[in-house]
């Protein structure tokens, strides 16, 4: 079968055929398609079927979790395709170094992940893969059919053979490297006119402002965040400037998990990737999704823990019954940990909480970071849309924070402000980083016991 016709076919079926009647038929054809792929995995991966032992099949869901360090230390025995992880690596590394992405190895695709978490991770995706995911992307992407003439600039700090593989008479991908100059991002931009534009939104919001001093003059039908966490600062610059809303793709290292529908809600991509919610907070909907891939082979996903914070939302027009996302609150390690007034506690805080109380201070934000360096310091980045309003909105930043940290009970920490300082080029945009630890993780406050302050409001 042929790279074109595989690419088609999984576009036709994604965008047309995987229709459900109800939620109860969806839920019964995604374990049948899980039960089956599982069944494949165990001969094929000598890890999971050692992990598994003698738990059938059908009783998936009671398998051991696995997390990127478990992946990462099994490496060699959980791919299929007989790719070790010191080579694999080698040859990503030198992939990022050189710029040239098209290396395969044991003819499949190698890629490197950010590594935001300091733990850079692995991905395999064989042509097989590479196509079935090229035809899922552009049925949920595209905003019309595969026929259609699209030009798409696509953004991110590394090429790889998956991105190229969507590329056909029809569809262009254009990729612009983040590492290369906004000037000269800019120049090909308005000489290539995309019709979709594809980045982080720190790149998508760089080029907002070129919008608005009319250094750009593109006029792009779609726009899709990627990479990063699209949050309001960002998402309200970049729909004002391109006059029209942002949609977004959720997608790691672990897989493609989410995109935009037409109300621009997103929605977790559960006709390919099934979603285990483990809830830290009920109240808020707040849960960290365990994922399972049930159509990755050459490097399995099933039942994988990710470490991002996802806050669902309970209602989405367009009435998919895939989980619909009201936001991604970065990583749960990103959480900030503060002493409790009353015991020797600690307080765990959301980071959207941060974000929240940062955003409603003030309109004149134009940049902002928290960074918490231990318990009792944060330092707050920001740039300010007019420099003599700096002393006001400080003071009105420490009122909000000093209200939510009161509100949780928690013993109120040194302020440090600091003019704003763009991530370097290449690096993932994190408005909320904490960059300390736990000597004794026992220590903190659990929301979903109730013994956290915001659980009993």
């Amino acid at each position: 079968m042929t790279r074109k016709l595989m690419i088609f076919i999984s576009f036709i079926s994604t965008r047309y055929f995987k229709k459900w009647s109800d939620e109860r038929s969806f839920r019964s054809w995604q374990d049948k398609r899980i039960i089956n792929h599982v069944n494949k995995i165990r001969k094929a991966s000598l890890f999971y079927k050692h992990l598994w032992g003698d738990i059938p099949s059908s009783e998936w869901r009671s398998f051991p979790i696995i997390d990127k360090q478990i992946m990462m230390d099994h490496f060699d025995e959980l791919n299929t395709v007989g790719v070790d992880k010191e080579s694999a690596f080698q040859v990503a590394i030198q992939s990022e170094k050189s710029r040239d992405f098209t290396p395969l190895m044991n003819g499949v695709t190698v890629g490197l992940s950010s590594g935001t978490s300091g733990n850079r991770g692995l991905f395999l995706a064989s042509d097989a893969e590479r196509y079935a995911w090229a035809g899922t992307v552009l049925a949920k992407v595209l905003p019309g059919t595969i026929l259609d003439r699209e030009k798409i600039a696509f953004f991110l700090r590394a090429n790889s053979q998956l991105y190229s593989s969507v590329q056909g008479r029809t569809i262009q991908l254009a990729y612009y490297d983040l590492l290369d100059p906004i000037e000269q991002h800019i120049q090909r931009l308005n000489e290539y006119q995309p019709t979709i534009l594809v980045g982080p939104p720190s790149l998508l919001r760089m080029l907002a402002e070129a919008m608005e001093m009319d250094i750009l003059a593109i006029r792009p039908v779609k726009i899709v965040s990627i990479a990063e966490v699209l949050d309001p600062l960002n998402k309200l610059v970049i729909e004002n400037a391109f006059n029209q809303t942002i949609h977004q793709i959720y997608q790691c290292t672990e897989g493609f998990l989410a995109s935009t529908c037409h109300y621009g809600t997103l929605h977790f991509n559960e006709d390919i990737v099934c979603i285990e919610k483990e809830y830290i907070d009920r109240s808020l909907n707040k849960f960290i999704p365990v994922i399972t891939d049930f159509n990755r082979i050459s490097q399995p996903i099933i039942r994988y823990r990710l470490n991002d914070l996802i806050t669902e939302q309970e209602f989405c027009p367009c009435g998919s019954h895939f989980t619909a996302i009201k936001s991604i609150d970065g990583r749960s390690d990103d959480m900030f940990y503060l002493p409790a007034m009353k015991d020797l506690s600690y307080i765990p805080i959301y980071p959207d909480f941060i974000t929240r109380a940062i955003l409603i201070a003030s309109n004149e934000l134009s940049e902002y970071k928290v960074i918490q360096w231990n318990k009792d310091q944060l330092e707050i980045m920001i740039k300010l849309r007019h420099d003599d309003a700096q002393g006001l909105v400080t003071n009105k930043i420490m009122t909000s924070l000093n209200e939510l940290f009161g509100r949780l009970e928690c013993i109120i920490p040194k302020l440090n402000f600091t003019a704003y300082q763009q991530p370097e080029k290449g690096t993932k945009l994190r408005r909320v980083e904490r960059k300390w630890s736990i000597d004794d993780p026992a220590l903190i406050r659990s929301y979903v016991s109730g013994s956290h302050p915001m659980a009993r409001n």
